[in-house]
């Protein structure tokens, strides 16, 4: 074996176990996104807590994990990171993804939320001056038809003023994520956020306090989704984004609608449906099409 031989077989070893790290980060991060679905829905269907109280309490939670990861990791004072215009779009996100669950199923919601997302941050490109090819623009239209084709009226249509709030909750995150590209310290910048969208949806909950109901799991399932599942969760998921390319970090999304309505069966009891099963391969195809395009295309540069 000469010196170059040797010098590519270590650098495979050194390679290996920094893959196989990002590869665990990044299962776990679609764990935790997958999760947020499946605990809103439950403390929804199966406990008395509200929609407002469960969005507050979750921020809260969140807000209050990210601050203490933020602190730990850098020492710095998280509060200062962010601004309140990407914490509206955040407190935007946060209350009509829990209103939206009062009677989404767990996959049904996922796949309607990163849907929309995905749409929202491809018509936020072609706004601005982006070029899709052909491939890519009937995917577009396919991503766009699965997710109408999911929210018409029919036998098993998901109820359409939630499916509208789940739609409304993606294009909301997708606003947040635009905003935070260009974040050099995106921790710490979603800590902030965080925090200032707490504020946002506290009001919210006091002005709905005469509807407020608690109880002890959905207030667990409030502080698991918003310490665990949202701020650990995304912590490590912007670990993971560091080893990941721009097209695997979308493409890799696309899992978590497939988790969240397996969770929902398994969990939940909830029913796999073949429009679901169907539209979801539309949506998910269509988005996928687009990605791989836009990779092809950079490869090609």
């Amino acid at each position: 074996m000469n010196g170059q031989d040797i010098d590519a077989a270590s650098n495979r070893e050194a390679h290996s176990p920094r893959l196989a790290q990002t590869a665990l980060l990044t299962a776990l991060a679609m764990l935790a996104f997958a999760g947020n679905s499946l605990l809103c829905r439950f403390a929804l269907k199966e406990t008395a807590i509200d929609a407002a109280s469960f969005a507050s309490l979750r921020l809260v939670s969140g807000a209050l994990a990210l601050a203490l990861i933020v602190r730990l990791r850098h020492g710095g004072n998280a509060t200062r990171a962010g601004d309140w215009r990407a914490a509206l779009a955040l407190f935007g996100y946060a209350a009509s993804f829990s209103y939206a669950y009062a009677s989404l199923p767990a996959g049904t919601g996922a796949l309607i939320l990163f849907g929309a997302v995905q749409v929202t941050m491809i018509t936020h490109g072609l706004l601005k001056g982006e070029r899709l090819g052909l491939l890519q623009m009937a995917g577009f239209v396919a991503a766009c038809g699965g997710l109408t084709a999911l929210m018409l009226p029919g036998v098993h249509a998901p109820s359409l003023s939630a499916s509208i709030l789940m739609a409304g909750a993606g294009v909301a995150w997708g606003v947040y994520s635009l905003r935070g590209r260009g974040s050099t310290n995106p921790l710490a910048a979603n800590a902030g956020n965080f925090g200032r969208a707490s504020v946002l949806t506290l009001v919210l909950s006091g002005m709905l306090w005469r509807f407020a109901e608690f109880d002890a799991p959905g207030v667990a399932s409030a502080i698991v989704s918003g310490a665990l599942t949202s701020g650990v969760g995304y912590a490590i998921w912007y670990t993971a984004l560091r080893a990941l390319s721009a097209t695997q970090a979308a493409v890799v999304q696309l899992t978590v609608p497939v988790i969240a309505a397996l969770g929902g069966v398994g969990l939940l009891g909830e029913t796999l449906t073949l429009r679901l099963v169907v539209t979801s391969i539309i949506v998910l195809g269509g988005v996928a099409a687009v990605v791989g395009g836009a990779a092809r295309r950079l490869e090609a540069a």
